[in-house]
């Protein structure tokens, strides 16, 4: 089967769900509200003047906040209607930011442009079934010295709900309809990998990448799954026999300066 097919027609329709929800407000980003949550800010730092690669962007809300911030941004996807989506709202802003409409696999292996800093955050590796072709696009995508940014969902909740927490060689291939409030009645068929924090750490140091900051975190910015409650002040946090479960993980990894 044709996954990345299978998943790009899902995202195409997800991007026309997504940009008219509340979920994502893109009317809030227009009157100056940025996407970006605290964990990544805390983690970025100043990112003026910084060139930075977005990888799985979607329609370029967090790409677009980068450039806010006065970061020149690449960002990248593989949906055709999110990428036209971004150049509209980066026409409308009028900020420093570029869209490319590719999977990651092919941009890696065509990309030549070398930036300070990659981006990725929130629910992006469950797409990818090789994580080493996703490393090696990292790396090669990073100046010497420069660093890579991850925020993702932890890989326990999908533990939780059922599915494997280590990776398997075929996806999970489910029907569901997406996560934003206004969600269609018609489901879509996509197909997930898992990937546990070992392996994605692990790709990371085989490409030459140095993890400088590891952490786990018990609250998510997002109302994105079943049986989340919320915290005031700090999000949502979710409950297993009365302790809480981890949401999210964190990582930046640097390359070399000498490479």
């Amino acid at each position: 089967m044709d996954y990345l097919s299978l998943n790009r027609k899902a995202w195409e329709e997800r991007a026309i769900a997504h940009f008219d929800s509340t979920f994502y407000d893109v009317n809030s980003f227009l009157a100056g509200k940025s996407s970006l949550n605290t964990i990544e800010c805390k983690l970025l730092g100043s990112v003026s003047e910084q060139s930075i690669l977005h990888l799985q962007c979607h329609f370029g809300l967090d790409s677009l906040s980068l450039a806010r911030l006065g970061a020149k941004v690449t960002g990248v996807d593989f949906s055709q209607e999110a990428i036209r989506r971004a150049n509209t709202l980066a026409q409308q802003t009028k900020l420093d930011a570029t869209f490319i409409c590719q999977d990651i696999e092919k941009f890696g292996s065509t990309n030549t442009d070398k930036f300070n800093i990659v981006f990725a955050s929130y629910g992006t590796i469950c797409w990818l079934h090789d994580l080493s072709s996703w490393a090696t696009t990292i790396a090669n995508a990073l100046k010497p010295g420069g660093q890579f940014c991850f925020v993702e969902f932890h890989p326990s909740i999908d533990l939780n709900m059922g599915y494997s927490y280590f990776a398997k060689q075929q996806p999970d291939v489910t029907t569901e309809a997406t996560y934003t409030e206004n969600q269609q009645s018609d489901t879509q068929t996509i197909a997930t990998w898992p990937h546990s924090i070992g392996e994605v750490l692990t790709a990371l140091m085989q490409v030459g990448l140095t993890i400088t900051h590891f952490d786990e975190h018990p609250f998510s910015p997002y109302n994105c799954f079943d049986g989340l409650e919320a915290v005031p002040g700090h999000g949502f946090q979710l409950l297993h026999k009365g302790q809480q479960v981890p949401l999210l993980f964190s990582v930046m990894a640097k390359k070399h300066a000498n490479e």
